[in-house]
């Protein structure tokens, strides 16, 4: 220890001469260690940076082999998938307009029908006396009708003979004028007992109306596909009249009601065609066309969605109400085009992603990879309907049977392996 690591302190009181204390300086082992942890440290980059570098080395000097696919031509077509329900065309609700208990039953489910069979009937008895009492009420009115008449006849020639003897002197005035008032007056009652007449004849009438309202008849030609009645039940037509039978009138015309997202809805019109499947037959493709795009929009946990109405034939009876069917509504298509694959134009050299026309708007400039001696070599192209995995080309020096390069590989793997390594 020398002089220099030595220090004064002064001692515990004033006049205590100082105190000489060593102070401890780091050992020499650990000094040692920490320099060996950053020279090996250095070392490992080193040989990390160097490994790094010769697998690049490497890789860049291993042949690159491309992965074409021919240009074709065929159809490109666009279509909006959706999903819906089959349903007849027209289906009738039938009900009824009185209250009453069912009495008779005679239609069931898959019922044909025709226009005006009876379908059930609700107990008449309580109408049919409201009827006979209209019909008495209407007999009394026409014979107090009759009376009344008689009356008129009488005071009218009352009236005349007064009007005789008042001009010989025989009668005062107030004779004549009492005649007269008597023959107006059966003659106003007369009027009334006609009116009468008239309300009764209303009122029996109604009766009969409900009378024939107790039998529930079929008002077209179909098919019963649903009934919510049964025998002994009452009905209560109050303030809603509950629906007895549904009728579809042809089963061989159905539509499908397809649920477009409003996303989808603008490129959908009237007379586009159509295809489904449902889940009963799903290697049977069905054929329909858009018949109506309704303009109520139906919102469904903040889903907005609208009713695209698709018309179907069913000679086969295949189809049933309440089928589900996932609907692909064709929006426009090319037939006979030049087309080239989605995955061609989303390739550039080296993995790197270029500007895709299968994102770009119709007539836009894209460009495609063709091989040349083994080299690519891009090539210009205007693109135009694409179909998410078709693109037709409508200009470009590109024809039938043109390779054109969708990915490469090389003996390190593909292009998109080793920008993953380097992202790691």
């Amino acid at each position: 220890m020398s002089a220099a690591d030595l220090k004064v302190l002064p001692g515990p009181g004033s006049l205590s001469p100082p105190v000489t204390r060593a102070t401890p300086t780091p050992p020499v082992r650990f000094r040692g260690r920490r320099r060996w942890w950053a020279i090996a440290t250095l070392a490992a980059l080193l040989v990390v940076g160097i490994a790094a570098e010769a697998w690049r080395a490497s890789t860049a000097a291993m042949p690159v082999s491309y992965v074409t696919t021919a240009v074709t031509r065929g159809a490109v077509t666009r279509a909006v998938t959706a999903s819906g329900s089959v349903n007849p065309e027209i289906t009738i609700q039938v009900g009824t307009y009185v209250s009453g208990v069912i009495q008779e039953l005679r239609c069931d489910y898959n019922t044909q029908v025709r226009k005006g069979q009876l379908c059930a009937k609700i107990d008449a008895r309580p109408y049919q006396m409201i009827v006979d009492q209209d019909e008495a009420n209407l007999s009394a009115a026409k014979a107090q009708l009759a009376k009344d008449q008689t009356n008129v006849e009488y005071a009218r020639l009352t009236y005349d003979r007064t009007a005789g003897l008042r001009e010989r002197g025989i009668v005062s005035q107030d004779t004549l004028d009492g005649a007269k008032s008597a023959y107006d007056q059966a003659t106003a009652q007369v009027e009334l007992d006609k009116s009468n007449v008239t309300q009764h004849e209303a009122g029996l009438r109604a009766a009969n109306l409900n009378i024939d309202y107790t039998n529930i008849i079929s008002p077209v030609d179909g098919t019963v596909v649903s009934r919510n009645v049964t025998m002994g039940q009452t009905v209560a037509a109050s303030f809603q009249t509950p629906t007895l039978f549904l009728i579809a009138t042809d089963l061989t015309k159905m539509q499908v009601d397809a649920n477009v997202s409003e996303s989808d809805i603008g490129g959908i019109r009237v007379g586009n065609t159509s295809t489904f499947t449902v889940e009963a037959f799903p290697n049977h493709v069905f054929e329909g066309r858009v018949t109506q795009v309704r303009q109520a929009p139906q919102t469904v946990q903040n889903v907005v969605t609208y009713d695209v109405v698709i018309s179907v034939r069913n000679p086969d009876l295949l189809l049933k109400p309440g089928m589900t069917a996932t609907v692909r509504i064709i929006v426009d298509s090319r037939d006979d085009v030049v087309r080239v694959p989605d995955q061609a134009l989303r390739y550039a050299p080296g993995g790197l992603k270029s500007a895709s026309a299968a994102t770009a708007p119709a007539n836009a400039r894209a460009r495609v990879w063709i091989l040349r001696e083994g080299r690519p070599v891009v090539v210009p192209i205007t693109t135009g309907l694409d179909d998410d995995t078709q693109t037709e080309v409508v200009e470009g020096e590109l024809k039938p049977g043109d390779e054109v390069v969708v990915s490469e590989q090389s003996g390190g793997g593909s292009t998109a392996s080793r920008s993953l390594f380097f992202r790691l």
